[in-house]
């Protein structure tokens, strides 16, 4: 059995792995940007779906699904994830492939904030006064966006608000990563099925005729989507949640660095208002963290 310092160093291994991979992911998007946004997420879904069998074969984990399957409220619950995840891999796939990185970047460093937010309307989580100023200078960083300049951040609002409330339900189910995703996958597979063999007329949604590369990038979206997922799993069962949160930057602040460096997206004036109020707002939100986290331990 690993000691504790060895859980902990193989914990912040698993965390930077799969942050890091979430922060370059766009990478891989981008090599199918010719492809419709609802195309590449369709054959997220069924390699996704394909994968993950793989793996429960191997560990053993039909158990737990079959489990699930046995539950009606958990059920319900994974239909309503199912549609959430969807929604929040939609919304990232067509943002990337239509130069809106930066946005769905911003729509990631704003997700903690509306965490704490969803916390407290829905599990009854008390607000510190620095998380309060911290989710009011967000809000100003977003309304100045839309009285000044005239824009909404949709694709960043939509992001945040889907992966928040996909964490709250995941959160009250208390299934392992691979159980939930099998099943969440496994409701979006007619959809995804439905879609290419009866709405989608575009070329390369015939894998028979497609170049073996292109075919290759399509059924990768499978471990693209899962591999992260793995890491992550293994990090947050060897490290504080705490201390994981502090991770959770690494992502946005790489594909903010994608977008402005490597694919050159205009960081605009008012992109760079929005930008400073989160940037400032996350500032006092991880001090607020780590004086929450020294005064239960009673660290000096």
């Amino acid at each position: 059995m690993p000691q504790p310092n060895t859980q902990i160093r193989q914990g912040v291994l698993y965390a930077l792995s799969a942050y890091g991979l979430w922060g370059i992911a766009p990478i891989y998007f981008k090599q199918l940007g010719a492809i419709d946004a609802f195309e590449i997420l369709s054959h997220r879904v069924i390699w996704s779906c394909v994968f993950i069998a793989i793996l429960l074969f191997i560990t053993k984990g039909w158990g737990q699904v079959h489990r699930v399957l046995q539950n009606p409220r958990q059920l319900l619950v994974l239909f309503l994830t199912s549609l959430l995840i969807g929604a929040n891999w939609l919304t990232y796939i067509w943002a990337i492939n239509n130069d809106h990185l930066l946005e769905a970047s911003l729509g990631y460093f704003i997700n903690p904030l509306v965490n704490v937010v969803v916390g407290m309307i829905f599990l009854q989580e008390r607000f510190r006064r620095l998380q309060w100023f911290a989710v009011i200078l967000a809000a100003l960083g977003v309304a100045v966006e839309i009285i000044k300049f005239g824009s909404l951040p949709w694709i960043a609002i939509t992001l945040a608000f889907t992966f928040s409330f996909y964490g709250l339900l995941r959160k009250q189910l208390k299934l392992g990563a691979l159980s939930g995703l099998c099943i969440e996958t496994t409701v979006l597979l007619p959809i995804a099925l439905i879609y290419l063999t009866g709405f989608d007329h575009s070329t390369s949604r015939n894998l028979l005729n497609n170049p073996l590369p292109l075919d290759l990038l399509l059924i990768s979206a499978g471990i693209v989507t899962t591999v992260p997922l793995l890491f992550f799993a293994g990090a947050a069962t060897r490290l504080r949640l705490s201390t994981l949160g502090f991770f959770q930057y690494i992502a946005p602040t790489l594909m903010f660095l994608l977008a402005v460096i490597g694919y050159s997206e205009p960081f605009s004036i008012d992109k760079l208002i929005t930008f400073g109020f989160i940037w400032v707002a996350l500032v006092i939100f991880v001090i607020d963290a780590t004086l929450e986290r020294r005064r239960r331990i009673g660290a000096p």
